[in-house]
């Protein structure tokens, strides 16, 4: 059978049959669709064993698989298109809020703070982890459970073009940018192309009458957003007021966890804690706040799920470990990452009782050298025992006599031959470094 774009409306029926997809054939539910797709693998290899393990159909785009002589293979011109079809149009049947998250440092912890906050009076379903890119998100919108009112997309991107890709699938009504910062450098080309590649959710935004919620704290954002008509302003204030325009909120603590206050809907200035520290995690509580508000969660609401979030996956977390305090911050990083991060502990850390180690930072092209100097010159201001990790870390550490391991396995080999006691160690590297070995 061979399926093609203009054999989308047949597709979507089997999906509604089937609602459940899945591009692993180790993980294909019973009765669901497999979507064979092509990378490190091909999918297509696999689309037998999927209906081995139950899948309904496999929709495959090799035309020798199909000819199997199965009725339960679909073939369609390309596997990614199809999936992303079929997401496009999933999303197209539904009203609901679709809130779109970007920008290039905070994302998944915006997106988490912000599900949390909305869960409090919605029936929420956000994007699974950092699952933000081209397949991921066709995945999460087709993923949504029955009686969602509100949806968050987390989108990830490295080149330009991909955000705009992402927003024509996901359709978001509302979003917002987290900041513009220095995360895929050689993939954008440049300072001006992470712009206006993180812009694009703004683009589609501005283009379709949709709301953008601007953090006028973060550089640049306010500019972009000119010329929209529904905008949404916070920023932080040590004075809020109920006579400005926008939502304020005022820092109470930044260490060694976050407290803020805003106010409610009742017009009353309410207080929260939460488990998240420095000053570089203001910015996603802040948003979390303004989307609530805007939304109207109960203050009372807002407050609850703030303090009650716990953060995970290697985020911005105080552990404690073999007996050593870790400041662990390593599920990503980029130099306006590293360099926020690496402020906010050095506000609850003396340089004589604490050990900064380094990751490298991938994905910046050219600038790289220049950024791993920079933040390693950061982190000896900040720290006396400075460990960086990695190739790109090789130079820098010959040029200030620093210690240097080749990868996270050497690290850990030395690091826990050595007495920490008394020590906060912050962890901090790109995600390819799995510095998380220090913690096997």
């Amino acid at each position: 059978m061979k399926l093609t774009y203009a054999e989308l409306p047949e597709l979507y029926r089997l999906y509604l049959q089937h609602p459940q997809v899945s591009i692993d054939s180790r993980r294909v539910p019973d009765g669901g669709l497999f979507i064979a797709l092509r990378g490190r693998t091909d999918g297509n290899q696999y689309a037998a064993a999927a209906l081995a393990a139950g899948a309904a159909y496999a929709i495959v785009d090799d035309p020798e698989v199909a000819a199997a002589g199965d009725d339960r293979y679909l073939l369609v011109e390309d596997g990614l298109k199809a999936l992303q079809q079929l997401a496009g149009r999933h999303r197209a049947a539904f009203r609901m809020p679709v809130f779109a998250i970007t920008g290039s440092n905070g994302k998944t912890t915006t997106k988490e703070l912000i599900a949390a906050v909305m869960s409090q009076q919605y029936r929420v379903h956000a994007t699974p982890g950092n699952y933000n890119n081209h397949i991921g998100l066709p995945l999460t919108i087709l993923s949504m459970p029955p009686g969602t009112e509100f949806l968050i997309l987390e989108m990830g991107a490295n080149h330009r073009g991909e955000i705009a890709e992402l927003c024509a699938i996901g359709r978001p009504t509302h979003g917002l940018i987290t900041n513009i910062g220095t995360a895929h450098l050689e993939g954008f080309g440049g300072q001006e192309g992470i712009r206006l590649g993180k812009g694009e959710l703004y683009d589609f935004l501005r283009t379709n009458g949709g709301v953008v919620f601007v953090n006028n704290d973060e550089p640049q954002l306010a500019d972009m957003a000119q010329g929209m008509s529904r905008i949404i302003p916070y920023f932080s204030s040590e004075e809020p007021s109920l006579s400005v325009a926008g939502l304020e909120i005022k820092t109470l603590a930044t260490h060694p966890n976050l407290r803020v206050a805003f106010f409610s809907e009742a017009r009353e200035l309410v207080e929260t804690d939460t488990q998240l520290a420095g000053k570089h995690n203001l910015q996603n509580v802040k948003s979390a706040i303004a989307v609530g508000r805007y939304f109207k969660v109960p203050g009372a609401g807002i407050c609850a799920a703030l303090s009650g979030y716990r953060p995970a996956n290697h985020r911005s977390q105080w552990l404690t470990h073999r007996g050593v305090t870790f400041y662990w911050d390593a599920y990503n990083a980029n130099p306006s990452s590293v360099g926020a991060a690496l402020s906010s502990f050095s506000a609850d850390s003396a340089p004589s009782d604490s050990v900064v180690v380094l990751g490298e930072m991938l994905e910046l092209g050219e600038a790289a050298p220049a950024a791993h100097r920079q933040v390693a010159l950061q982190a000896g201001q900040v720290a006396r025992t400075v460990l960086l990790v990695g190739r790109e870390m090789a130079e820098v550490a010959r040029e200030f006599d620093r210690p240097h391991f080749a990868d996270s396995g050497q690290l850990a080999e030395w690091f826990w031959q050595q007495e920490w006691a008394g020590k906060k160690v912050f962890v901090k590297g790109s995600r390819g470094n799995r510095l998380e070995r220090l913690l096997d």
